[in-house]
């Protein structure tokens, strides 16, 4: 093989890399059709989940978006959807009236406890248990180490 153009990836890179793209797509896929029996989608799951674990179920929207890492308008699309099918509701601010919080639903939080096990049980499946422990934790440094990376 040649020598790669310099700043570009090795080929051992490269490989690596696009097993990173391919398995990203692979996992995501792989959970969100384990909950469309369940009518959510694995972005959906992760709102009920953040909301589950919030004092009174509720998050204000910006604080939602940075925690599901998605942005703000992407959020809103997603819960107006899950507001329409009665998962959470949208308010005004109890702290200033000008922003607006989601809280989840008691019909969301039902949801949320019956897709549960099923979601945890892919997520061993597909990503868990198919890499070795030694692997797993190396897998969680390298994570740590890319999340730490400043825009």
């Amino acid at each position: 093989m040649s020598e790669p153009v310099a700043g570009w990836l090795t080929e051992s890179q490269q490989r690596v890399w696009r097993s990173f793209l391919l398995a990203n797509t692979h996992i995501n896929e792989y959970l969100d059709a384990a909950l469309q029996k369940f009518n959510l989608s694995l972005p959906e799951y992760e709102v009920l989940v953040r909301l589950s674990e919030s004092p009174n179920r509720t998050l204000r929207m910006g604080e939602l978006a940075s925690s599901v890492g998605h942005s703000r308008s992407r959020l809103t699309h997603t819960v107006k959807r899950m507001e329409r099918v009665g998962l959470v509701s949208r308010t005004s601010c109890d702290s200033d009236g000008r922003g607006v919080q989601a809280t989840m639903t008691d019909e969301g939080f039902a949801l949320l406890k019956r897709a549960a096990p099923a979601h945890v049980d892919s997520v061993r499946r597909v990503f868990v248990d198919a890499i070795a422990p030694e692997d797993y934790a190396a897998l969680g440094r390298a994570m740590q180490a890319s999340l730490a990376v400043a825009d």
